[in-house]
């Protein structure tokens, strides 16, 4: 079994105050089917839209 991750989107850490885009577009997607969550990478100072690796399987499976 593999923890791996698909990377939907990259926002930037640094958004105007009281703008959340990372989790509006997350919201989104959860509304159209998808387990998407938001991740912090350090590395890049951004924040990460993901869905695990088995879900993606399974969405292109069932279109």
């Amino acid at each position: 079994m593999t923890n791996s991750r698909v990377v939907l989107e990259r926002f930037p850490a640094g958004g105007p105050r009281g703008s959340w885009p990372a989790e509006e577009f997350a919201r989104a997607r959860r509304m159209e089917g998808q387990q998407a969550e938001v991740v912090m990478d350090l590395a890049s100072d951004a924040f990460l839209v993901i869905v695990r690796d088995t879900e993606v399987a399974e969405v292109a499976a069932a279109a």
